[in-house]
């Protein structure tokens, strides 16, 4: 199924991800190669350029599995870009079987053991079917216009369509950090308008990575 039709992109070799001492460090034990793109004139550039990618979930896999299953579809680099793709993606509602979109930002693979995830962890909102499409619109726009107020924290957002619920998930890059964790849990009640009651449940990345499953053993917030 073609989630998306677009123009080319350049693609280059080499993604970094930037650590608190300011150092860059080179993810080239990934193997990935990230699509690099620039606002044209007059367009509105974002803080950080975008990639959207998609995959659909098979029973558990080795890493490299699962790191073959991940499909690029795009970078964006300004609002313009962002809509022209967006708006060519099929909602996530209409995804049929396990399936998800991620919004990474660009260098970054939505994998546990990239360099900029592995110390980090997401924030995870289970759904009721029906609405994720809403939710996901919601939050990668909070997302892209950089709403969460938390510097470089923010890794990327993912929504997973699953048979009997959804699951909405956004990862940081530091798991350990309560008052940024903290604030990227307010921020999400009030984008998605999340009533007082809702459950939403943390969880690391070291524990995703110990559990094999990004939904198994959360710890629990209100």
């Amino acid at each position: 199924m073609d989630m998306l039709e677009c123009p080319n992109v350049v693609e280059v070799e080499e993604t970094r991800c930037r650590h608190d001492n300011g150092e860059v460090a080179n993810n080239n034990n990934n193997n990935t190669r990230s699509k690099t793109v620039s606002p044209a004139p007059g367009e509105h550039p974002l803080q950080y350029n975008y990639t959207f990618w998609y995959s659909r979930r098979s029973r558990p896999t080795s890493t490299q599995n699962y790191e073959q299953n991940i499909r690029r579809i795009g970078t964006v680099a300004s609002v313009e870009q962002f809509w022209k793709f967006y708006s060519h993606l099929l909602r996530p509602g209409d995804l049929t079987g396990p399936s998800d979109f991620h919004l990474f930002k660009e260098g970054i693979k939505p994998m546990w053991e990239d360099e900029c995830n592995r110390s980090g962890g997401k924030w995870i909102i289970r759904l009721r079917k029906g609405l994720a499409s809403r939710f996901w619109e919601n939050i990668i726009l909070a997302m892209v216009g950089e709403q969460f107020m938390v510097g470089e924290e923010i890794c990327g957002a993912v929504v997973s369509i699953r048979f009997q619920e959804d699951f909405l998930s956004i990862w940081n890059r530091t798991s350990n950090d309560q008052t940024t964790t903290a604030r990227i849990r307010d921020t999400l009640r009030r984008v998605l308008n999340l009533p007082a009651s809702t459950i939403m449940e943390y969880k690391t990345h070291n524990d995703s990575l110990r559990d094999n499953s990004s939904f198994r053993n959360m710890k629990i917030s209100h």
